[in-house]
């Protein structure tokens, strides 16, 4: 089983938002998100995967999650990546 840290953009007009999270399963998570069954600070917003990444174990997801999490300067660079190419992962 592998798992995942993925990063979500917010949809909603007018609304510049992104989550950082980790799964085992991310079109679970991504129908949870959007159907306001995941984290509370992404409930009442639509939301579209433009990130994710592959770990082996649990715990080096965790990490990396982690450090995402805090790296709001990495988070803008994939954010302004995902803008200027216009890449739209709505499927996994």
């Amino acid at each position: 089983m592998y798992f995942y840290v993925y990063m979500l953009k917010s949809t909603t007009t007018g609304f510049n938002k992104t989550y950082v999270g980790y799964t085992n399963n991310i079109k679970n998570r991504l129908i949870k998100h959007n159907s306001n069954k995941g984290a509370k600070s992404t409930k009442g917003h639509k939301w579209i995967l433009i990130y994710k990444k592959r770990f082996k174990t649990k715990n080096e997801a965790m990490s990396f999650e982690y450090k995402l999490k805090k790296n709001r300067k990495k988070r803008k660079i994939i954010l302004e990546k995902f803008v200027n190419e216009n890449i739209y992962i709505t499927t996994i």
